[in-house]
């Protein structure tokens, strides 16, 4: 059977990936809308491969300047803040991979789980910010969430719809970023460009410097926490740095559940897009036999802090998870900029958690507004030392 589909954030990694995916595919899936922010160069040339039926473009000029270009196809390009929650609704969409930066993905993910769509979630931000208002939709629209983080496809997989009950823990294996080994006195001096240098996957700007500082993992415990249901204190992390087991599952009666595979997120993306069923691969396979040695250990909370805000963050509950988020968004924006240091970003999401009381929100509304109250602490305690969150 084929199955419409949606992809918001064509145009990043996770998009562009998702199209080779559906390339691979074939008949089985039909591409019937695209959602992107200003890339119009490359979204033009998706449109003209795949010809959806709805193209989204957040920025209006960026907008005129596609249809210009599109001249007589017949795609329905709409613009504006709503365009990507337009496109998430198109009724003939069976499942929307959600693979906008940020939160701007939570608006149009709730629009996809309103109209009863399928989500493979690969929006971090949108489940760590408003996990319980998202879930209870979709319970309430009866909206499937997939994961496609490799991280979660993985305890996806091990779980395979095993009652909770007979699980003891979850465990989130972490690769332990490109400064693992780096002193704690040089993280000081850490640049973007070495930042952005991941030592085993090729990801976006934001998510591979959130690896470096561990940020990756504290929003990736919190939406597991959502996701599956399950206590924050059930849920471990260990690095791994060859990033070959993607997670691990234990049991009650002590066994150990693994999802092994080569760092690829077309392998997490295709199951998705499959599931619940399987096809023939896309992604490179693993040789086990070349391996070598698996190694693990615990990760360094001192002078990784972010994974501790993280534990606290969804321990405190309410709008907390979503501070945390906004304050680290808008710290590794400064930092990609070169306006603060490496290690600014999490003191910069500590003081911001430190300074808020959370609330229950009831609305995406209540959670935007904690988001751009953290992003505007943030921006005002740089801006009050001259352009450095220390000193």
């Amino acid at each position: 059977m084929q199955r419409g589909l949606v992809i918001l954030g064509s145009t990043g990694s996770i998009g562009t990936q998702a199209l080779e995916v559906a390339e691979w595919l074939g008949d089985s899936v039909r591409v019937v809308g695209l959602a992107a922010g200003s890339n119009i160069g490359l979204l033009e040339t998706q449109v003209r491969r795949w010809a959806p039926r709805m193209v989204g473009v957040a920025d209006e000029g960026a907008a005129r300047a596609l249809r210009e270009r599109l001249g007589g196809m017949p795609v329905e390009v709409v613009s504006g803040d709503c365009a990507a929650e337009r496109v998430a609704s198109c009724p003939e969409a069976d499942l929307v991979l959600s693979a906008v930066v940020g939160i701007a993905g939570l608006k149009p993910t709730l629009a996809a789980i309103r109209h009863g769509k399928t989500i493979a979630l690969a929006n971090k931000e949108t489940l760590v910010a408003a996990g319980k208002l998202v879930t209870d939709e979709a319970a309430r629209h009866g909206a499937s969430i997939v994961p496609v983080d490799s991280e979660h496809s993985a305890i996806f997989q091990c779980l395979g719809g095993r009652r909770m009950s007979e699980v003891k823990r979850l465990i989130l294996t972490a690769s332990g970023g490109p400064f693992r080994t780096l002193p704690a006195g040089e993280l000081e001096r850490v640049r973007p460009d070495e930042a952005l240098c991941h030592p085993t996957w090729s990801m976006g700007a934001k998510i591979t410097i959130d690896s470096g500082t561990l940020m990756n993992k504290a929003l990736e415990l919190i939406e597991a926490r959502w996701l599956f249901g399950v206590d924050p204190d059930r849920i471990d992390v260990v690095v791994h740095p060859q990033s070959i087991v993607h997670s691990m599952v234990e049991l009650i009666d002590g066994s150990i559940l693994a999802q092994l595979g080569a760092p690829d997120m077309r392998l997490p993306i295709q199951y998705a897009l499959t599931y619940p069923g399987r096809a023939a691969g896309h992604a490179r396979t693993l040789d086990v036999a070349s391996l070598g040695a698996l190694t693990f250990e615990p990760p360094d909370v001192a002078r990784f802090p972010a994974l501790r805000l993280g534990y606290e963050a969804v321990r405190a509950g309410g709008t907390m998870p979503c501070v945390l988020s906004a304050a680290n968004e808008e710290a590794v924006r400064m930092f990609l900029a070169g306006r603060i240091g490496f290690c600014d970003i999490p003191a910069l999401v500590e003081d911001a958690m430190a300074s808020h009381d959370p609330v229950d929100a009831r609305s995406p509304e209540e959670v935007l507004a904690a988001d751009r109250w953290a992003r505007l602490r943030v921006a005002r305690r740089v801006a009050g030392r001259g352009g450095h969150a220390r000193g």
